[in-house]
């Protein structure tokens, strides 16, 4: 075997290997979960302990997803304390990954798609009613999860709801608070205003609902991530929303129907994906680096003053691979872009640091060994 037939196998062996899709989530205690970084699972803790000097702690076990879809999506279940992981493996793109926060195990729940696709959507998870409600292919469709935090033996089937007024070419921007759905980006709606469908009743509202800003100006016509504040309890009221440029995160509160305009990310990414706690929001780059926003509900002075951090715990164990992807086309476009009640995904396919720098060494090291031949 010729020394270039070598490299060139182990080259498409590397790049099979280090396609990695991971996110973050919050339990109900609020420790921030990080998984597959570097392919391993990771508890960063509590807020207060994320810029320390110590280490996250490792959780990974058996039953994990393989975390090698095209994109990874998290929920936080509040009432049942569980992750359900969607887009994690690409054998079984429609399975529900649960991880159990108490126990701190897995399992797969079998999912029958029908006419719903994987491999495009965007999806939030209802608080109150524990059911995921997500737009493919122009349909709404619903997945009741009841209360599992274990996968059950009976197949889980996604439901066509009804068709969704929106143009098929409409990239889906999807937030929850009150219950109810806001769409936003949607093709003749006012910057500013989201489209609204209301869950319990399963009826898109025929006009608009503006959220302006305190200066008068308007949130951003403009694709991008939105992820829900969680409450101790009860139903979020209020959802963030970072365009795809990462130059400001709006802040939306249903209950006063008012924006705040908060720091753009640091890091400035596309393909970064966010998940919101109570008191802070946090982003998952391209290259697996973790950092967040702390947030006060109802205080702006505090919140227009904040200003990101590393979330030091993770990086201490997982360093970012690489800069991030700066491709700035909607990183929706392909997989589950989901980001509703509280979701995060790394829908650019973070390469992991430790697989790229040993595949690399295997490489050079069988090069080394054929020239000698």
């Amino acid at each position: 075997m010729s020394l270039l037939t070598l490299v060139s196998l182990l080259l498409f062996s590397t790049s099979a290997t280090v396609l990695a899709s991971p996110c973050v989530a919050f339990d109900i205690n609020w420790n921030l979960l990080a998984f597959d970084l570097d392919g391993k699972d990771y508890n960063a803790g509590t807020q207060d302990t994320w810029t320390g000097s110590g280490k996250a702690t490792d959780i990974t076990t058996s039953g994990r997803p393989p975390f090698d879809g095209s994109n990874t999506t998290c929920y936080l279940s509040q009432y049942t304390n569980a992750i359900y992981v969607m887009g994690a493996d690409s054998q079984e793109p429609a399975s529900v990954y649960i991880y159990d926060a108490g126990a701190k195990s897995w399992s797969t729940q079998a999912v029958t798609a029908g006419s719903f696709d994987p491999s495009s959507f965007d999806a939030i998870l209802d608080h109150d009613t524990n059911v995921f409600y997500a737009l493919s292919n122009g349909n709404l469709f619903s997945l009741d999860m009841g209360l599992l935090k274990a996968a059950n033996s009976t197949p889980l089937a996604w439901v066509n709801a009804e068709q969704a007024p929106y143009p098929a070419n409409y990239q889906p921007v999807m937030a929850l608070a009150q219950n109810h759905i806001h769409f936003l980006d949607v093709p003749g709606v006012a910057a500013g205003s989201a489209d609204i469908f209301v869950i319990h009743y399963s009826y898109f509202q025929p006009v608009p609902q503006p959220f302006p800003l305190p200066n008068g100006s308007a949130i951003p016509a403009t694709y991008g991530q939105a992820t829900s504040f969680f409450q101790e309890s009860g139903v979020q009221q209020e959802f963030a929303f970072i365009p795809q440029d990462s130059s400001a995160v709006y802040v939306v509160n249903v209950e006063t129907n008012t924006t705040q305009m908060l720091a753009g990310p640091t890091t400035k990414d596309p393909k970064a994906t966010y998940f919101a706690g109570i008191t802070s929001l946090v982003q998952l780059d391209s290259a697996g680096g973790v950092s967040f926003l702390p947030y006060q509900e109802g205080n702006v002075s505090v919140n227009s003053a904040a200003s990101w951090s590393t979330v030091s715990l993770l990086a201490a164990v997982a360093p970012p691979s690489s800069s991030p992807n700066n491709s700035t086309s909607p990183s929706g476009s392909s997989g589950g872009n989901s980001t509703g009640s509280g979701s995060s995904g790394n829908t650019g396919g973070a390469p992991s640091s430790s697989t790229v720098h040993w595949s690399l060494l295997a490489i050079l090291a069988a090069a080394a060994i054929v020239a000698s031949l």
